[in-house]
């Protein structure tokens, strides 16, 4: 793709990524409290309405300096953080599957990419929503089985391959089930919204692949057992203390897609020497 046409589309999904997240910030906050998504934007504080002038995506928290126009009061540092990461995601996103991994067709490479891109806003908000609540809500984690299962059947419809779909569909079955037995197995250990969200991780890491599905589960363990230990090492919880381990899936989930290739490589590179 020439380096023009892919800086435009890289800047088109960053704002995209600002909008989104500034949406993604309403969610985050108004699900988990039952408030409907199409109330008008309020100061929790001063319950006055927001303008729209001071809703434009990063900007308008800096041009009002992280207070609220009419009472004064703090507004969290959280939302341009979101709406930058959301950017970021999305641009990064683009960038994959244009320039790294491509589909067959335009087509599918759109859909494809139209797939991970919701991913993305997903594993933003269910990641904030699970540090704030411990709840991964059945509104977000449920509805992603049938956009994912979608997006991807009609990618294939235009030229991806069918045995991407078929292993997206294994891999959601499989690291359902997985997580359903460990559940089983250690019902405090284990939430049914981690079991839920695991299906739909192991659909889109099984539509890129079976070495991207195994890191990407691996991964969400390896990162979250470290978190564990370093917070017991500082002290900052105990042994029966509850860490939400959703993030830990999603991070690790994004840590398959993006390395599960390297590490392969370096893997049989090492396999190579050793021979």
């Amino acid at each position: 793709m020439p380096s023009a046409v892919l800086i435009f589309l890289l800047l088109i999904a960053a704002l995209l990524g600002l909008v989104i997240g500034s949406f993604l910030n309403v969610v985050i906050f108004r699900v988990p409290a039952g408030i409907p998504l199409t109330r008008e934007s309020r100061c929790p504080h001063c319950d006055t309405a927001v303008r729209w002038w001071q809703n434009i995506p990063v900007a308008s928290w800096i041009a009002l300096r992280g207070r609220c126009a009419k009472c004064g009061a703090t507004i969290s540092p959280r939302y341009p953080l979101v709406e930058s990461l959301t950017a970021v995601a999305f641009a990064g996103i683009v960038w994959w599957l244009t320039e790294i991994r491509p589909e067959a067709t335009v087509a599918a490479t759109v859909l494809v990419t139209i797939a991970f891109l919701y991913l993305a806003a997903v594993s933003i908000t269910l990641s904030l929503i699970d540090l704030d609540t411990h709840r991964l809500p059945n509104s977000i984690v449920l509805p992603s089985y049938a956009v994912g299962a979608l997006l991807f059947t009609a990618a294939c419809a235009v030229g991806a391959d069918w045995w991407s779909l078929g292993r997206a569909v294994a891999g959601a079955g499989a690291l359902f089930a997985f997580y359903f037995v460990l559940r089983l197995v250690r019902p405090d250990g284990m939430g049914g919204g981690d079991v839920k969200l695991a299906g739909v991780l192991g659909l889109y890491l099984g539509w890129l692949g079976w070495p991207t599905l195994v890191v990407g589960a691996t991964a969400a363990f390896l990162l979250g057992g470290v978190f564990g230990v370093a917070l017991l090492v500082l002290r900052r919880a105990g042994r029966g203390s509850a860490i939400p381990f959703g993030p830990w899936m999603i991070l690790g989930a994004w840590v398959g897609a993006a390395f599960s290739g390297p590490l392969a490589r370096w893997y049989l590179g090492l396999l190579g020497g050793a021979s």
